[in-house]
């Protein structure tokens, strides 16, 4: 998660990664203007293979749900996230200021990760 999590020119420290119901994903990421961005997450939901929930209770507050379809041709999986946020306001402005580029950004990353693993053979 650390080679591809975070928008482009972003790294991440994770401190914590407790990846089921009730567990904590503590993380940074370091931006490219020097600023570091304190993350913290509690996971709701994980059911294997098809979705992950989870709120994310510092800085913008907002309860996400990632969901994982198998397509039918190409060996390929959507991925579609949906973030709930406490009012139209706080995700209008979270949005035009950075959620959704940055969230492009971040999954155009886990690709190339995942095709660079394929091409290692990984």
């Amino acid at each position: 998660m650390a080679q591809w999590w975070g928008p482009r020119g972003f790294t991440t420290t994770i401190y914590e990664m407790d990846v089921r119901p009730g567990g904590v994903w503590r993380f940074v990421m370091h931006g490219p203007d020097g600023v570091d961005y304190q993350n913290k997450m509690v996971y709701d939901e994980i059911v294997k293979p098809e979705r992950i929930v989870y709120s994310h209770v510092s800085g913008p507050q907002f309860r996400a749900t990632v969901t994982f379809a198998e397509q039918e041709a190409g060996g390929k999986t959507k991925v579609t996230v949906r973030m709930l946020f406490k009012s139209p306001e706080e995700r209008d402005d979270v949005a035009k200021k950075y959620a959704i580029e940055g969230l492009n950004q971040n999954l155009d990353r886990l690709v190339e990760q995942l095709a660079m693993q394929q091409k290692e053979g990984k």
